[in-house]
Parts: C-alpha cells; sequence; structure tokens
C-alpha cells in the first residue's frame, strides 16, 4: 500500500479519527480541572564526602563514594526521618489526616505515626545533581506553602536521623573498645607482675635498653680495663648504669604528671628505678675498689672481676632470656592497651561531634507555577494521543471491514482484473434539496379547512 491509499483511509475514517482526538482533549481538560495542583519544592545539601573527618580523619573516595551517596538518599526517604517530619508540622493534630486515618481500609494495620510517614515517603525523592556532590531533595503537595514547609522539615529530620545513627553507631564501637581496653590493661597488669616476680627470684634486672644488669656491669668493667695514656686519678665518673638512673628519674617526674600512682607503667617504673639504684651503689662500691688497688698494681683485680662477672653472665644467660622474653610480652601488652585507650577516645569524641558531613545550601524554594497542570505539555500531548488512537482505531476498522476505495486497491487482489473505471453520477449543486425552499414551502400551504 502507498501513501495515497493511506490517506484514503483516514479521509474515509475522518469522523473517527475527529471523535477520539476530542475525546482524549476533552478527558485531559476534564482531569485537570478536577484534579488538585501539586507543587514541587526542592531544597539542596552538598555532601562532603572529599573533606576529610575531623575526627577520624577518613576520606570517602572510589567505589565508596557511590555507597555513601545511595544511603543518603534511602535515609532521606526512610521512616527515621519522615517521621520526625510529621512531628515537626503538626499533622499529628490535623483534623483532615485524622479522618483519612480513620476511614483507611480494615485490613491496613499501621499506626497513625507510620500512616503520615508514609504521606511523606511517597511524595518525597532525593537525587543527586549530575558531575557534583550536591543532592537535591524535593517534595510534591497540593499548596506551595505546604511543599516548602514539608522540604524544610524534611531537611531537618534528615540531618537530625544522619547524626543520630552517627553518635549511635560511634557510640557503640567505644563501649566496645572501653571493654577491650579494660581487658588490655588486665592483661598488661598482669604481663607486668609476673616480669617484675620472676626478676625478683632470680636476681635478674631488665634495663629500658633491653639489656640486665650483670651484661651492663660487664660492660662497665671491660671500659674500665681499657688502656690508659695517663696514670689514673680517682674521679666521681658516671658509670652507664648511674645515667639510666637519672634518665628514669626524669621520666617517673614527667610520667607522675599524667598518669596515677597504681598505674601500671609507673608501677613498672618504679621497680625497674629500684633494680637500677641497686645496680648503680654496686657500680660505686667497684669503681672505689678499683680506685684503691689501681695504684698499687690492681690491673690483675680488675680482670680478676671482669672474668667473674662473665662467668655470671654467662651463669644467668638463661634466666636473662626468659627476662626478655618476659619483657617482650610486656611491651606487647602495652602496646595493645595503648592502640585500645586510643580507640575509645576517638570514638568517645566522635560519640560528641556534631559534624554529619552534610551543608544545607539554603532553605526550600518553590517555583511560582504548579508542576500539575502544565497546559502546554497537557494539551498538545493530548491532541497527539487522541490522533494516534484515531489512526489506530481507523486502520483497525479498515482490517476488519475492507473494502475497494481505490483502483490501486485491487492491486491487492492476484485473480482479479480491471477491466475499465465507470465514474460514478456527478451530484450537482442544484440537485441538493434547498431547505431554504422547503421551509417556504412549507409555511405557504393553505390552512385545514373547518
Amino acid at each position: 500500500m502507498n501513501i495515497g491509499q493511506f490517506l484514503l483511509i483516514f479521509w474515509a475514517r475522518r469522523v473517527v479519527i475527529g471523535c477520539a482526538t476530542l475525546a482524549c482533549l476533552f478527558g485531559a481538560i476534564l482531569v485537570c480541572s478536577l484534579l488538585p495542583p501539586r507543587w514541587e519544592s526542592t531544597v539542596r545539601v552538598m555532601l562532603n564526602s572529599l573533606k576529610p573527618d575531623p575526627v577520624t580523619g577518613e576520606v570517602v573516595a572510589g567505589p565508596a563514594m557511590r555507597v555513601y551517596v545511595q544511603t543518603q538518599q534511602e535515609l532521606v526517604t526512610d521512616y527515621s526521618s519522615a517521621s520526625k517530619v510529621a512531628e515537626q508540622i503538626g499533622w499529628f493534630s490535623d483534623p483532615s489526616l485524622i479522618r483519612q486515618y480513620e476511614k483507611r481500609s480494615k485490613n491496613d494495620q499501621r499506626d497513625f505515626r507510620r500512616f503520615l510517614a508514609d504521606i511523606v515517603i511517597e511524595n518525597s525523592k532525593a537525587k543527586l545533581v549530575e558531575g557534583s556532590n550536591i543532592m537535591e531533595i524535593s517534595y510534591t503537595a497540593t499548596t506551595a506553602k505546604s511543599a516548602k514547609a514539608v522540604t524544610d522539615a524534611l531537611l531537618k529530620g534528615y540531618m537530625d536521623a544522619a547524626l543520630e545513627y552517627k553518635r549511635e553507631d560511634a557510640e557503640r564501637n567505644a563501649v566496645w573498645y572501653a571493654d577491650r581496653t579494660e581487658k588490655a590493661k588486665q592483661a598488661l597488669d598482669a604481663a607486668v607482675a609476673t616480669e617484675a616476680a620472676y626478676s625478683r627470684e632470680n636476681g635478674v634486672v631488665m634495663q629500658g635498653d633491653r639489656t640486665d644488669a650483670d651484661t651492663a656491669r660487664l660492660q662497665s668493667l671491660t671500659m674500665q680495663g681499657a688502656p690508659l695514656q695517663t696514670p689514673f686519678v680517682p674521679s666521681e665518673v658516671s658509670s652507664p648504669a648511674s645515667m639510666q638512673l637519672a634518665e628514669l628519674d626524669a621520666q617517673i617526674s614527667a610520667a607522675s604528671k599524667v598518669l596515677g600512682p597504681n598505674n601500671p607503667g609507673m608501677v613498672e617504673l618504679r621497680q625497674r628505678r629500684e633494680s637500677l639504684a641497686a645496680l648503680v651503689e654496686r657500680d660505686k662500691a667497684n669503681q672505689r675498689a678499683y680506685a684503691a688497688h689501681e695504684g698499687s698494681g690492681g690491673g690483675s683485680a680488675l680482670a680478676r672481676a671482669v672474668a667473674q662477672q662473665k662467668a655470671q653472665v654467662l651463669a644467668n644467660s638463661e634466666k636473662v632470656g626468659r627476662l626478655t622474653q618476659l619483657h617482650q610480652d610486656v611491651e606487647l601488652r602495652r602496646e595493645q592497651y595503648n592502640r585500645m585507650s586510643a580507640k575509645t577516645a576517638q570514638y568517645r569524641e566522635e560519640a560528641m561531634s556534631t559534624d554529619i558531613g552534610v551543608v544545607p545550601l539554603g532553605t526550600a524554594t518553590t517555583p511560582k507555577k504548579a508542576k500539575f497542570p502544565n497546559w502546554t505539555l497537557i494539551l498538545p500531548g493530548a491532541l497527539v494521543l487522541g490522533l494516534a488512537v484515531g489512526v489506530l482505531v481507523s486502520l483497525l476498522m479498515e482490517l476488519i471491514s475492507r473494502r475497494v476505495r481505490a483502483p490501486e486497491d485491487l492491486e491487492l487482489v492476484g485473480d482479479i482484473k480491471m477491466i475499465c473505471v465507470i465514474p460514478g453520477p456527478e451530484r450537482r449543486r442544484t440537485d441538493r434539496p434547498n431547505r431554504t425552499t422547503s421551509l417556504r414551502r412549507f409555511f405557504a400551504r393553505p390552512a385545514p379547512r373547518a
């Protein structure tokens, strides 16, 4: 079929096409007139996902960005945010909403709060502005004032819910880490007590540089036995143990300003000081003995003292190894305790933080015209729709009741040959009845006789 045949069909069915077009047009006008208008109010917020968190320092980037944005969009239309909106704008005392709730279906088992929250959820939406980290929140209502009020309340409800979830999560983590911190403290106290008990029982002391006292004294004696270029002059020379004792006193003085007397760290520092103080006294006694015998050929005595100290170090090597293991366990427990304490303090601070990574960009705005009805879009659309329906109905009617409207239609049937075309009678203008003449004749009839 060519275009001419289609035009003939449409012309023959012009009444159907016209009725369908007018029906769609009048239907659109009727619907737009009966349905209430719809106003859409919008507000925008900026998601500071690329800005580090002020407490944790974390930055949302990469694949986690999509999950973060989707979570924020779902939180806007969540029950926790929508229920706060109904409470803020006073819907719980609205008579019309109360009547709607009372007329609900018997199968509807929702409470009044959930009923109002569902109204907010059905008419609100959140989307991300393309190419930015700005999220747009919108709400549709029958009046511009109501749409703006609900949108502002929805923004506040969303931010309150986000802050509440963040604080609750941080508080749960803080409680968990606090429990782990207490267990780590108990383990540290037990490790410190075990090390101290072993050190007292075996007479072995571990210094700050992880060297036992006997080894440190051997090093001191070895240094004293070095060849002297000048005659020996007795003097008060500080030994390594005395220097470590001075450093340890400074640590104790600084730690006492921060830690309590029963803190595991303070207990360990005091125990180490007692051991170092005894070692310093022994070093001083050795120095005085060395000074007394040096002038009278006491070099052999120093050599004997060094040999004796070496033998004592070798005899206590197994005990020193065990004490080193205990000291490493103490250091490991202390590291765990410090890490747990830092995590607990971090989550405590995060639980008190008010930053949720969202910055509102002003208040809600409402356009000058309602979103529905949009006459400039509805009327042309109704005309196009009606025309399309009329054309489809015309084609369907033509397929059901096929007619020959032009010689070209006979080409569709192979066994029919067209011989000629006989034109129909021409209806001249004079053949049509003249309504004016008929009316004159009707009124010109003589009246019936009585």
